[in-house]
């Protein structure tokens, strides 16, 4: 299980929670009710059950992700992040993108996601 104290560390521990190919070190990154977007569809996985279901079928794909805060902007126990991420299989890419994702501050000072949006900052600008 990983702990984040830093928000501005929670996606890097994504990855790596990724890389260890373990579903409950990926949960343990998420509140009990949060909510997970993969695309811009708009389907809403919320809950550890229904977040567990789609991080399994992240966990099939091959590779190893990394993933950089692009910035962190706090505001009490709040946190909005953005990341921009790769996953390689070797030197073939397998996806990148960019994430946007909402951070809270737990009562033993530790940071998991309330709201995680795994494209929310690669889809298309609206006009």
């Amino acid at each position: 299980m990983f702990k984040v104290t830093e928000p501005h560390l929670m996606n890097e521990t994504f990855a790596r929670a990724f890389n260890s190919r373990r579903i409950e070190n990926l949960l343990s990154l998420y509140e009990p009710e949060a909510t997970l977007l993969v695309d811009g569809g708009g389907r809403n996985f919320i809950g550890l059950a229904a977040i567990a279901e789609e991080l399994a079928r992240l966990l099939a794909a091959p590779g190893t992700m990394i993933s950089r805060n692009n910035f962190c902007i706090c505001h009490g126990d709040i946190a909005l992040l953005r990341a921009d991420f790769t996953l390689r299989d070797g030197e073939r890419l397998i996806v990148a993108g960019s994430t946007a994702e909402v951070v809270r501050r737990q009562d033993d000072g530790s940071w998991l996601y309330l709201i995680d949006h795994a494209a929310g900052a690669s889809l298309p600008t609206v006009i």
